[in-house]
């Protein structure tokens, strides 16, 4: 019996029932050969995070851009804290815990530079719009391995698609991403915001603070205790209604204070200004494009192609990029 056959029928055994064993899977859209050490999941895992997508998320923003700090979150530790909790909640559910951090490691694969914002600039540009977890898995499925996409497994790229929007993940791996990508962002933005002293604390709200915990470990603890309470033996990963309504009013009180602040604003401005220039400059330049991406413009659409290649920058290489196409050489405006 070969190592990946033994972690199948120790899953059968350990696993909830309303987990997704490796050996169930709906596999790939081109099958492989097993592997005898690792399963269909762990292998996911394993080429997620090889791929050239990941190691960009270091320079991706998170909120802060450009941050001078050292201890700022980026994009890249934002995917590492999303695993972190996932799997805590997987290990306390008795679900798979392989399949759910492949699911964390790509969920933010597709995200743009600047964020939420650089999100925005592209969704106004495309005609087909643009979110950030349907490119996620455009990127697993079509732009990583030049053009030959990574192959995954039906379950990871579903929960990759479906960590945001208004689609469900298939699986209870999936949705504890889902949770765990928000209690994750609320917590650490939060934790940056008042680092930056863009928030202070006496300006939290005290409804919020007295049902989560007033640090920010005692926050993420309540809410992961909340959501293991309230999914045991569920088929269903769900949190308690006053948790859920404290959750969403610090959203909320988040959103005001830091995600649409005026302080955002100038920054915010600019960051659009960018993308949309680059934007408009290369589908009138296609040819300037890498040679991937040319392609993908004759065979999918200009915007198509263009998206692709100004989805995939870091926030540093979208900053140069600008800077050769319009400033003139010896002048520099970031």
């Amino acid at each position: 019996m070969t190592l990946r056959e033994e972690i199948h029928a120790r899953e059968a055994l350990t696993l909830s029932p309303y987990a997704q064993q490796a050996a169930l899977s709906r596999g790939r859209e081109t099958e492989l050969k097993e592997d005898e050490l690792r399963t269909c999941f762990q292998r996911d895992r394993d080429r997620i995070i090889h791929s050239k997508a990941f190691r960009r998320l270091e320079g991706k923003t998170q909120v802060f851009l450009a941050p001078e700090g050292d201890h700022y979150r980026t994009r890249l530790t934002h995917t590492l804290e999303v695993m972190q909790v996932a799997r805590t909640l997987a290990r306390a559910l008795h679900l798979n815990e392989d399949l759910t951090e492949a699911i964390a490691l790509g969920h933010d694969l597709g995200h743009t530079p600047f964020g939420h914002i650089g999100e925005r600039a592209l969704d106004e540009c495309m005609a087909e719009g643009f979110h950030h977890n349907e490119q996620s898995q455009r990127v697993v499925d079509v732009l990583e391995n030049r053009g030959l996409g990574l192959n995954l497994t039906y379950e990871v790229r579903n929960g990759i698609r479906c960590h945001s929007g208004r689609e469900f993940p298939c699986t209870l791996e999936g949705a504890c991403v889902r949770y765990a990508d928000r209690i994750a962002y609320l917590n650490h933005d939060l934790d940056d915001a008042l680092r930056g002293n863009v928030l202070k604390s006496f300006e939290l709200p005290e409804d919020c603070l007295n049902i989560l915990g007033r640090t920010h470990s005692q926050r993420i603890s309540t809410m992961v205790r909340d959501i293991v309470e309230q999914s045991q033996g569920r088929n269903q990963i769900v949190m308690s209604p006053p948790i859920q309504a404290a959750m969403d009013a610090l959203r909320e009180f988040m959103f005001e204070k830091v995600y649409r602040d005026s302080w955002r604003a100038r920054q915010e401005e600019k960051c659009h200004y960018i993308i949309h220039e680059m934007f408009a400059y290369y589908c009138n330049h296609t040819s300037e494009l890498p040679e991937d991406y040319m392609i993908i413009c004759f065979r999918e659409g200009t915007e198509r192609g263009v998206a692709d290649f100004l989805s995939g920058m870091t926030d540093r290489y979208a900053l140069r990029t600008f800077n050769s196409l319009f400033v003139p050489s010896g002048f520099t405006v970031f």
